[in-house]
């Protein structure tokens, strides 16, 4: 299975183990609640999709790598303690709570939250002496005499013995207590979560050339030579530093991510390729309107490479602005609650009443992120979201302290105005991104017609669920003309193929 199909499976096993009866107990006793075993290469995006799994069922998460445990920092260092059976008194050895259980409590007691997934990395390469302990912990949840909390789901991933010198295959014994989950890379499913990660624009136009180069791993005469998901997505934070500092992109760079000599030298030309593009084409230009024919006639002329790139570049433009504008709609949305509260103790509260609320709302709000923050349990998305509503907050109460607000009402109106103000702004933000949108189609029907580009920019449209939820919030003529062209154009091709059929079929015997 692919790692998109591996989530969702985890996700559902994670959601019934947690699923209780009417007295409060667990439908499936902790006993019987085997721990999945996801078994993939190495940097395919294992610990990516347990992050989105924790954030996705607000819940939270603890990560560890079994590869640097020794027997004693998970199981607990032993001790000395004394009791006394039937009037005798014996030396006795105690174990110490391990390090593993000891984080869990640590993420319960900062963020609240009781429930959770504990993450075991690399669970095939645990040290020899820590081995005759896995079996007993898979089964039971105990580490030493310290259980796994209730609550808390194990999920364990290890890489396959081509992959690692230091894998320990697993015995059918141990095998017999974990649900086992193959995955295996997939650039399609790995580049919906890239377009989301906003991975650098040259990556995913190089891939989408040479989709084979996305995962690799070989053995040369000199060592291992791979290629990752883990490999590309590190590549990209860097790129976009680069950038901003105005650093040369070089192959020595390029090669400490993709450690396969050939796909370096062959992306680092690319880029170069890449970065030719953008001056060609002036992205800003087209997307206001200000293209010239040289231009259009630039683009009409180049080969299939070049093509793809350009719309690569203009898609993932148009993407990241309509992306942004989302997020701040639900900003906005959910910055509607507090306001709401506050207008209902405005009309008989007085301002100080009102600015007492609204410290108390910034506090509620700071307590909560942070929660989730401790837990582990919020998307970069999400993180932004709530950052810059708990800033509109502030901000707001900072206002109402100098502000010489009279009664409660009127310190609401100065919260309502400053409200109003950011809806004002979205707005034009708004407007302005359908006109770009606009003059986005207008370039490539003017340049190209109905061809194979014009499908790409459709269908990345219609795939990508900001752009999505953005043409049907406010609507986008263009799109929903080339996209009733291209289904009416679908629905011939599959009537003249049917017709074909029946042709080549013949005339049935009476």
């Amino acid at each position: 299975m692919n790692i998109k199909e591996a989530k969702n499976y985890i996700k559902d096993t994670v959601t019934l183990y947690l699923k209780k009866d009417e007295e409060g107990e667990y439908r499936i006793p902790v006993v019987r609640q085997r721990p999945v075993f996801l078994l993939g290469a190495p940097g395919i995006g294992k610990t990516a999709i347990m992050e989105q799994i924790a954030q996705e069922l607000g819940i939270a998460l603890v990560s560890y790598s079994m590869t640097h445990h020794t027997r004693q920092s998970a199981l607990g260092l032993p001790f000395i303690t004394h009791k006394e059976y039937e009037g005798t008194s014996y030396d006795v050895s105690e174990y110490t709570m391990s390090e593993i259980i000891a984080s869990i409590y640590d993420v319960m007691a900062a963020s609240g939250i009781k429930e959770g997934i504990l993450f075991l990395d690399e669970i095939n390469c645990v040290s020899e002496t820590l081995a005759p302990s896995m079996l007993q912990f898979l089964q039971y949840k105990v580490f030493g005499r310290h259980s796994v909390p209730e609550g808390w789901v194990i999920v364990t991933a290890g890489n396959p013995p081509e992959y690692n010198k230091s894998v320990r295959e697993f015995d059918v014994v141990t095998l017999d207590r974990m649900k086992i989950l193959e995955v295996e890379a997939e650039y399609e499913i790995w580049r919906e979560y890239a377009k989301e990660r906003g991975i650098h624009t040259a990556i995913l136009n190089y891939l989408d050339m040479k989709k084979e180069d996305f995962y690799q791993v070989e053995t040369t005469v000199r060592g291992k030579a791979y290629v990752t998901a883990r490999g590309w997505e590190d590549l990209s934070q860097m790129l976009l530093l680069y950038e901003e500092e105005g650093l040369a992109v070089e192959e020595t760079l390029v090669g400490q991510y993709l450690r396969n000599a050939r796909v370096a030298r062959e992306f680092t030309a690319y880029y170069d390729l890449y970065q030719k593009y953008q001056n060609d084409y002036r992205v800003e230009d087209i997307l206001t309107g200000k293209v010239n024919e040289q231009v259009k006639d630039k683009a009409r002329k180049a080969g299939f490479d070049e093509r793809l790139s350009l719309m690569g570049m203009l898609i993932d433009q148009i993407q990241q602005e309509i992306r942004e504008n989302m997020q701040t709609s639900a900003m906005l949305q959910e910055l509607m609650n507090p306001l709401k509260a506050l207008k209902g103790k405005a009309q008989d509260g007085s301002a100080d009443e009102i600015r007492a609320m609204l410290g108390q709302q910034v506090r509620a709000r700071q307590q909560a992120y942070e929660s989730l923050l401790a837990a582990g349990a919020l998307s970069l998305k999400e993180k932004k979201k709530s950052r810059r509503i708990i800033g509109f907050l502030q901000a707001g109460e900072k206002m109402l302290l100098t502000a010489k607000a009279q009664s409660g009402q009127q310190a609401f109106d100065l919260m309502r105005e400053k409200f109003d103000g950011q809806v004002e702004q979205y707005k034009e933000e708004t407007k302005a991104l359908q006109e770009r949108l606009h003059y986005l189609f207008v370039f490539v029907e003017d340049t190209f017609g109905s061809g194979n580009e014009m499908l790409v920019l459709v269908t990345e449209c219609t795939v990508q669920a900001d752009c999505a939820a953005f043409i049907s919030a406010y609507g986008c003529e263009d799109y929903a003309r080339h996209n009733e062209e291209m289904m009416l154009t679908e629905r011939g091709d599959v009537l003249r193929e049917q017709i074909r059929e029946l042709s080549l079929s013949g005339t049935p015997e009476n």
